[in-house]
Parts: structure tokens; C-alpha cells; sequence
């Protein structure tokens, strides 16, 4: 489980097959092989650390969900550590269970910050909603408007010279990830029992 507070940004050293490897700094510090990772909002598995790296494996389904497949060498990713119980949670509820990617639509500068809207698939979209929570390359982050295929986010420059989301431009594909409780909810409702 995280909390949507990106830690770092990492550089990806290296990527083949199903192996990722990244350099980083602060995520490194107290990870251990099997530890849980975050990695542009995906949960993975730390398999191997040397140095300021570290490895993980994914498989057909990660990579079919997600960006990372698409990533290469000097890359840029998100990255974070699992929460420890008792830890405040800065954020949302994050699993790392990626749903579907995105698109960035545009990109606008307002005021400090910047308005970045992202299309989406409209099965993901019924659990998105204005004022809602979102992770976003796993990033925290809260809706300011949606419609039935697309939401925007503002990214304070905090976030922007602290994560990725920063170096966006339209048609940057990213990982996203909707409230759990939604999920839940619908399938509560929508639930029936069998004979």
C-alpha cells in the first residue's frame, strides 16, 4: 500500500524483456530484496539491489497495463516505498494496482501551477469524479473537472519539480489507478447472488 507522495523521481538504467532496472537515492534506503516498490505507480517487487540500484521483474500483464513497457534507459519515473504501519499517509490510498493508461490531452500553465487534462477509458471514467482522488503515474492527486472520457488535474510546482508530471506534453501516455472504494462499491451494488 502507498500514499500517492512521490519520494523521487529515478532514472531507469536499464530495461529488457521483464527486468527494469533503476538508479535512485532515497528509495533505496532500507529496501530490501522483496520489498514492494512503487514505480510510476506500479507496485513491484524489489528483486535485486546493488549500489544505487535497483531491479524488478514484471510480467505480460504489467506491461500490457501500464507505460512501462515503453520505457528506455535515462527515462524518468516516479517512485516511492510501501507505507509502514503507523505512518501518516500524506496522500490517498494507493494499491499500485494500475487500471488502464492515459493520454495527456494539454497541458496549461495557471498561475503557479499547471491544468493538465488526460483522456481516459470511459469504463475507468465511472469511477472519477470531481473533487475525487486519482493517481496519476502514481501521484496523488484530485480531480478538478471530468466528463465521460477525459478529467484534468492541477499540479502545484511542488509536484511538478518533484515528479514527472512536471515534463508532461500532450500525448505523454501515463499509468492510472481510481479510488478502490469506488470499485468496491459498484460491485456491491451490482452484485447477484447465484443460485
Amino acid at each position: 500500500m502507498f500514499s500517492g507522495i512521490v519520494e523521487e523521481v529515478g532514472t531507469i538504467a536499464s530495461a529488457s524483456g521483464n527486468k527494469i532496472t533503476v538508479k535512485a537515492d532515497t528509495v533505496i534506503d532500507g529496501t530490501n530484496a522483496g520489498d514492494s516498490i512503487n514505480i510510476n505507480g506500479t507496485c513491484l517487487t524489489a528483486v535485486d539491489l546493488k549500489g544505487p540500484t535497483f531491479s524488478v521483474e514484471v510480467t505480460p500483464e504489467t506491461l500490457r497495463r501500464t507505460n512501462l513497457g515503453e520505457l528506455n534507459p535515462g527515462d524518468s519515473v516516479n517512485l516511492e516505498r510501501a507505507l509502514k504501519v503507523g505512518d501518516r499517509i500524506g496522500g490517498h490510498m494507493v494499491q499500485g494496482h494500475i487500471e488502464a493508461t492515459g493520454t495527456v490531452l494539454a497541458v496549461e500553465p495557471e498561475g503557479d501551477s499547471l491544468l493538465i487534462s488526460f483522456g481516459a477509458p470511459e469504463d475507468l471514467m465511472r469511477y472519477v469524479v470531481s473533487k475525487g482522488f486519482i493517481a496519476v503515474d502514481g501521484a496523488s492527486l484530485t480531480v478538478v473537472e471530468c466528463d465521460s472520457s477525459s478529467f484534468k488535474v492541477s499540479v502545484i510546482p511542488y509536484t511538478r519539480d518533484h515528479t514527472v508530471l512536471g515534463s508532461v506534453q500532450k500525448g505523454t501516455k501515463v499509468n492510472l489507478e481510481t479510488d478502490v472504494m469506488a470499485r468496491y462499491v459498484e460491485r456491491l451494488v451490482n452484485y447477484e447472488k447465484s443460485p
